[in-house]
């Protein structure tokens, strides 16, 4: 007990009793300079990667070799130093978007390959998100890590986005909630979340130097409005600065997003860490609001710090500023006075969740002649693709968040599992489509002769580069238009990063979106095909019919920017709040799928629909409505409800409120959706430029309910008074 007493008193940021705010005030005021400013940035020695003055490298343009040898050193080098005499722990870090990735080790240990969270928003289930986040936050926890670098809340403004896979979606909302859960769970395990790219880290293209001009309210309406949900609802203890400048200034330097829009406008008190070298200055930013740099400190060192100090452009309270605000989450967590002993992660009860999350998230695009689910006995089946995705378990998502998976079940083991635990006296081989489609003949007569065709095919994004074009690579659309020619009745498993373009939709009848599964792919895809579970994912993004009917084409000023003089690209958002879903409705063109759709082994009635209200005083309204399973097998149906703003220049619907219900043959169940005005976000205001806060415009408000984008046909009006 003395002992105990003794160590508090010399050291009064190690007594529990005080908040963690108190804790951290204390730590730093005990802090020398020199100790002070070892904490402010990562360990890594600062590197100059292929002559690129330490900037991040272009993925894209790295060899398999060169790839390697980065990740082997982001793998160690992840962290913050400790200091053993203010018993300061090394803060380690790891990637995390879709898995524990690059976390800091010597080496990184593996961990379990998630699917892309991309799918985690098609779920359109939040209590999937938890369990998502969840198995990352115990991950990380086993594995000794302090921050988990994720989720990522930018939007999927483009389809061929290169990060898309580990963004949640097109609709801000969507993002907001899912991203919020994730949040949540990852930090009940005391590991600091991450929310990322701050902000409009929407394309990987010139991601380095690229600049983004975009009018305020829709900064505010689409893009900051994800991360102003995880500040508010999630408190999320961090954030991650993006790359990309942001009307002229780097993210990591502009003042006006890390303070007047973190600090003043939302109340936040976490810290702001900058991405991988995403740092550009040394006093400006720490001015600005940037507390850490990673992963290393080529701005943020003795000799730039030093000077700054003492010709007063830099103050020491902002150095105080910027360490409390980190030591404060830090103890907020728990993360003093524990030692590193990182354990053994349950490979299998974890690998189950996975396959139950891949189960959820799969999205029914056709079922026409109801081929799915098979039956048990289904004959010669032939898996047949690429060496990717039909041989191999689709992992996905390249860059510094792939995650070294414990343990994969390939598609040909793990289909035969399912057919052996179903009874099945099914063969199953596996046809690998070589690259250059010389093969391809080959394929064509084994679909031919075989029962039950399965064609897998895809795409694997990665960070660091945008798609040429939303197109599946390698000649697979070719490939997949060959091979339903062969036998019309394939099933068409698509393993996607992002939506792609399906030119050979029409002559396909049976077509199931997986996205990247991961781990489990070869269970979760078998699983879903043979009805052991049955699909009930939506799309979180919109997939066009068309190259032609994106808001991009043959627009480089929106995509992908151009020289105005400065040397860089500027991207002009001139499409405004048209993203996504809002974009093709606003300009009146038929999607290929639209957003929210998704289709189920069996079919579902939404019945007594109601609005709680017509006129609006102010209070939240509740959409009300009766979901009965109208078919022969159990499903589940997500109930979604859009509003109709009356301002020029809103698109025809935002997605307010959803309810995903799982429902038995035959049942019924109610749904109620509550659309609360003071929620953090905003379901009747806009951004008023004028008086720079939300407001709420008077005049009737449209309310659309249904079962996606396009298809509401349950309308409502709600009058907002002028007074009101």
């Amino acid at each position: 007990m003395t002992d105990t007493v003794n160590e508090t008193t010399v050291r009064p940021w190690m007594n529990e009793d005080l908040t963690p705010r108190e804790r951290a005030v204390a730590l730093v005021g005990a802090m020398s300079t020199e100790q002070k400013i070892a904490q402010l940035h990562g360990a890594m020695a600062t590197i100059d990667l292929f002559a690129m003055a330490g900037e991040m490298p272009d993925f894209s343009q790295m060899t398999e070799e060169e790839m390697e040898a980065l990740a082997a050193q982001l793998r160690i080098d992840r962290h913050v130093k400790g200091d053993d005499d203010l018993e300061i722990p090394r803060l380690r870090v790891t990637n995390g978007p879709v898995g524990v990735g690059m976390g800091d080790g010597t080496p990184s240990p593996p961990a379990t390959a998630l699917p892309m969270t991309i799918g985690v928003a098609a779920s359109f289930d939040p209590e999937i998100a938890a369990r998502y986040g969840d198995i990352i936050g115990k991950e990380s926890a086993h594995l000794g890590q302090h921050v988990l670098e994720g989720p990522g809340l930018c939007l999927h403004r483009l389809p061929n986005g290169g990060r898309n896979f580990e963004y949640f979606s097109e609709d801000p909302y969507l993002t907001g909630v899912m991203g919020t859960q994730v949040i949540r769970a990852i930090q009940s395990n005391d590991v600091i979340a991450m929310a990322k790219h701050y902000v409009l880290n929407d394309q990987e293209i010139e991601r380095m130097r690229a600049n983004i001009e975009v009018d305020e309210h829709v900064l505010r309406e689409l893009y900051l409005l994800p991360f102003e949900m995880a500040c508010k609802d999630g408190e999320v203890a961090s954030i991650m600065s993006a790359y990309n400048r942001v009307r002229g200034t780097y993210a990591s330097e502009n003042r006006y997003l890390l303070h007047t829009v973190l600090r003043e406008d939302w109340g936040w008190d976490g810290y702001v860490q900058s991405d991988f070298w995403a740092a550009h200055s040394a006093a400006p930013s720490l001015s600005a609001g940037l507390d850490l740099e990673m992963p290393d400190s080529k701005w943020f060192n003795e000799t730039n710090l030093k000077a700054a100090l003492s010709d007063f452009t830099l103050e020491m309270a902002t150095v105080d500023r910027a360490l409390v605000r980190r030591f404060t989450q830090m103890f907020r967590f728990d993360q003093f006075g524990k030692p590193y002993a990182p354990t053994e992660i349950p490979a299998d009860e974890h690998g189950a969740v996975s396959r139950r999350i891949g189960a959820d998230m799969a999205v029914l695009l056709k079922n026409d002649a109801h081929v799915l689910p098979l039956p048990v006995e289904a004959g010669k089946v032939l898996i047949v693709g690429m060496d990717k995705f039909a041989a191999k378990a689709c992992q996905g998502g390249g860059g510094s968040s792939r995650v070294d998976p414990l343990y994969t079940v390939d598609p040909l083991p793990g289909t035969r599992d399912v057919l052996a635990a179903l009874g099945s006296t099914s063969s199953v081989e596996l046809l690998v489509v070589e690259r250059d489609l010389s093969n391809l003949e080959d394929a064509k007569a084994a679909a031919a002769a075989a029962d039950t065709v399965l064609i897998m095919a895809g795409s694997i994004a990665t960070e660091g580069a945008d798609t040429p074009t939303p197109e599946m690579p390698f000649g697979q659309d070719a490939m997949v238009a060959a091979l339903l020619g062969a036998n019309p009745s394939a099933v068409v498993v698509l393993k996607n990063s992002s939506p792609v373009m399906l030119p050979w939709i029409d002559e396909a009848s049976t077509v199931i979106e997986v996205w990247n599964q991961g781990a489990e792919d070869g269970h979760t895809v078998a699983d879903l095909l043979w009805g052991v579970t049955s699909p009930s994912g939506k799309l979180p993004t919109t997939y066009a019919a068309r190259l032609e009917d994106l808001m991009h084409h043959e627009d480089p000023v929106r995509y992908p920017g151009t020289d105005e003089g400065d040397g860089f690209p500027t991207m002009r958002y001139t499409e405004g709040l048209r993203v996504g879903y809002r974009w093709f409705q606003a300009e009146g063109i038929a999607p290929l799928f639209p957003f929210g759709h998704g289709l189920g082994y069996t079919s579902f009635e939404v019945a007594d629909v109601a609005v709680s209200s017509a006129s609006f005083d102010g209070s939240p309204v509740t959409v009300t409505a009766t979901v009965t399973n109208t078919g022969a097998r159990a499903g589940a149906e997500v109930v979604q409800v859009y509003l109709g703003i009356p301002t020029d220049g809103q698109p025809p619907k935002r997605l307010v409120g959803f309810a995903k219900v799982a429902l038995a043959p035959g049942a019924s169940a109610p749904v109620e959706i509550v659309i609360d005005p003071a929620a953090a976000h905003h379901p009747f205001s806009v951004w008023d430029d004028a008086t720079g806060a939300w407001a709420t415009p008077a005049g009737t408000y449209t309310v659309h309910v249904g079962t996606s984008s396009e298809d509401t046909p349950h309308v409502f009006a709600i009058t907002v008074d002028p007074e009101a």
